[in-house]
Order: C-alpha cells, then structure tokens, then sequence
C-alpha cells in the first residue's frame, strides 16, 4: 500500500510517500512556506492561506501524478494556530500561527490573557494557542463577522480537499488549541462557558483515525497534530522511549496509556487511548542559529563582505574544549506559561569566555531546558526512557549536540529512522483509517 502524508510545517510544507508494506519511504520533498504577512505589530505572526493551499495542493498533485497507486493520503501540520472559515467552509482569516503573541499581551488594568484564563478556568493556556487567540480577537473585535468556524491549517487544508463545510477535527489537534478537557476527551463546556466562547465555532472532535472525505476518488484522513504526528512516524506505539525534536522549537514527547497531569508538563491525547506527555521549548533549535547569525555578523564585519555559514567551524571550536562552566540559560523566548523570561549567562570568567565554551554553553543550555521537563515526566510517571530518538535538523545536522543530549539523559541516542517524521506519520495515520483501525465518515 502507497500512501501519501502533507505536513504543513510553519516553516515548510512537506510530502512524502510511504509504502506501508515495506516500511519505506519512496518519495520525499520539501518546498519553504513563505507565506508571512507583515502587519507592524511585533507581537503577530499571520500567515497567508491561500498561498498555504496552493503550495500544498501542488505539492500533492504533483506526488499524485507521479504515484496513480496511492490507496490514501494522511495530513498534519501546525497543530496551534487557527484560522476562521464561513457557512460554505471558505476561509475568511489569514493564519495565526502557534507563534502569535497576542495571548501574552498585558490587557489593559489587567494580567495578561494567559493569566486571567487559568485564574478564571482553573485551566493553563499559553500564547499560541487557538482558542487563547481567539478569545483575544473576540475581545478586540477582530473576529470576521461571517466567521462560523474555526480549526488548523491541516484541517483547513483537508476541507479543501473533500468539500467539506465544516472540520472533522482529531483529538491530537483540537488539545492543541487548548480549553480542552484531555480526561474527557473533549472541550471544557463549562471553561467556554466562563470564557464566554460560543462553542458552536468549534468543530467536530473524534479520537479514532478517520476518513474524512475523498479527494481525487482517494480517502483522505483527519488531520493530526503535528506532534503526535511526529511521534507515530518515528517512534509508533512504544512505550520508555523518548522523542527529542529540536526543529524551530524544541520538544520532548514520551507516550503513556493513562492519564497524568503534571506542572509544566503537557498531556495530549494520541488517540483514545493513550496520550503523549509532552515538554516544550519555545526557542529550542533556534537558539543555536541565534549563535551562529552572531558570529556570521562577526565574519562579515571582518571580512567585509557576506559570510558564508558558520556552522562547521562552531562545531570543531565546541570540540576543541571538553570543559563547559560557562552557563547558559537559552530562554529567549521565554517559555509557554512565562514568555517574559529572558536568558542568561552566568559563572563568567577571565577563562572560560571564549566563542568555545560559548557554543558548548548553549548546546548545554538547549539540552537543559528540556532535561528538566524530562526529569518531571520520569518522576511524576515513573517511566524512564531507555531509548532517544532524536528528530529535527538541529540533531540531525549536528553530532556533538546528540552527544550531549545522549550523556546528559544517560540514555543512547538514535536519528528517527524517517527524515519527514510528521510527514510519514500522517501517512501511517491514513494506513490506520482504512485498514479498519479507523473508519470512514461522510462530509
């Protein structure tokens, strides 16, 4: 069986094709996203869909033509943002991204948006999320008025296919918008009902891996969030193994077949039975680049013309020195519940400040960061990862960082066997919709 899985990435749009039989991917390619829209406000991160859908729909088609064969097609992607659809299921909003900030945003007289939701609800919430977008729209009027819907850019991208008028969202995707109630397996009424959010803007939530809608005579299925995603196409139902991501963020999943709250920690549903205990960094790999654009200024300034990438020589400077006492906190971006937080540097001395112990010092601190939800994940469940399998370019591409992770989490450390993880699990979410595991649903 040939399947296809699209990945709508913030970044890029993804597409692989997987023969499930053999477990091998046939095909796979990548085209950038590009699709930020420039509004003057610092704190937004919109994205244009159209331009979203186009490049996926070719992306697919283009895949399609040259694989006839293909039994059915998965998708997944940014499992945060939301955009708002009409009564005939058109999309009627540009795309806020899961890195919009204006959930974070101080209200006038009052905390922030954050804040006053998991003191009104009880329930956390970070800047990013959906419905925490949303309610700050509602508040300012910037809702569309013919708005009747909300839901992701993948289930966005899966109504365009199937005709669908309003989204058959999966679990995966609907607690990442927050509100939700991951126990129950669907959004709190009564926290919407605080919150004053019309839940009739909300669509459908299912837990089984379903068929949506056809596309082109094929099943095309509900959408996965793009972490689950990930998770099934690299580590599939495994139990004490660890996922570490470190791609624009940074990210540690580990799977659980019961339910478990932690502080700092989130629990989202894989499917109707088990759940992902899932770590966030919001700066992750993107703290390494913020390393290499300040020495690449450096050799600019230098040289006096434009410096070609830097990242090679970071590396063999990292390897000349085994010594690390400079300390490095790589909160740029804050984190989800404190996006004020700041990094640091401390423990400086006449010695160790060097571009060395600097690159070593942020390797450290990205591995830190998410060692330390990993160590509330390991006590709170008792499970202990024996294996990691690290995901992302920002371990691919960069040995000396998973030979950190790896000694820093006592644990041995393998690339996920698949380059597009989410991609591929979108894929063998499709071979689970129409194997019987799942089940087809009409639009």
């Amino acid at each position: 069986m040939k399947v296809i899985g699209i990945d709508i990435g913030t970044t890029t749009i993804s597409g692989v094709v997987l023969d499930a039989e053999a477990d091998a991917v046939l095909d796979a390619r990548a085209v950038e996203n590009g699709s930020f829209i420039e509004t003057g406000r610092s704190w937004e991160r919109l994205q244009d869909v159209p331009a979203i859908i186009r490049k996926a729909a070719k992306l697919l088609d283009d895949l399609l033509a040259q694989y006839p064969d293909t039994a059915a097609i998965g998708l997944t992607g940014q499992m945060h943002g939301i955009l708002y659809t009409d009564r005939e299921g058109r999309c009627v909003s540009p795309l806020y991204t899961w890195q919009d900030g204006r959930g974070g945003l101080a209200e006038a007289g009052r905390e922030n948006l954050a804040k006053e939701v998991q003191h009104t609800t009880g329930m956390e919430i970070a800047a990013g999320y959906g419905l925490l977008t949303h309610l700050y729209n509602q508040r300012h009027g910037e809702v569309p008025e013919e708005a009747v819907g909300l839901c992701t850019i993948a289930d966005y991208f899966g109504m365009v296919l199937t005709g669908r008028k309003w989204a058959l969202m999966h679990v995966s995707n609907a607690a990442g918008l927050g509100l939700f109630d991951c126990e129950r397996l669907c959004f709190d009424g009564r926290a919407l009902q605080q919150l004053a959010i019309d839940e009739k803007l909300l669509p459908e939530v299912t837990a089984d891996f379903l068929v949506a809608g056809q596309y082109k005579g094929l099943p095309v299925c509900t959408a996965l969030g793009d972490n689950q995603a990930g998770f099934l196409g690299s580590v599939g139902f495994q139990k004490n193994v660890l996922l570490v991501n470190m791609g624009t963020g940074g990210q540690i999943s580990m799977m659980t077949d019961r339910y478990v709250r932690l502080p700092g920690i989130e629990t989202r549903p894989f499917d109707g039975e088990r759940y992902l205990m899932v770590g966030a960094s919001l700066c992750g790999g993107r703290a390494y680049a913020i390393l290499e654009a300040f020495f690449r200024a450096y050799a600019a300034a230098f040289s006096g013309q434009e410096a070609p990438p830097q990242y090679e020589v970071m590396e063999r400077l990292a390897r000349s020195t085994a010594e690390n006492s400079l300390k490095i906190s790589t909160l740029f971006q804050g984190t989800r519940t404190e996006p004020a937080l700041r990094g640091s540097i401390t423990n400086i001395c006449e010695d160790n400040f060097t571009p060395a112990q600097m690159i070593r010092g942020v390797m450290t601190g990205m591995a830190q960061e998410l060692y330390t939800m990993y160590r509330k994940i390991a006590d709170g469940t008792g499970s202990r990862a024996e294996l990691l399998i690290a995901s992302g370019n920002g371990l691919r591409k960069n040995a000396l960082l998973r030979e950190i992770f790896s000694e820093m989490f006592r644990a041995k450390l393998c690339l996920a066997r698949f380059e597009e993880e989410a991609a591929c699990g979108a894929a063998l979410a499709a071979v689970l919709s129409v194997s019987g595991n799942g089940g087809y649903k009409t639009p």
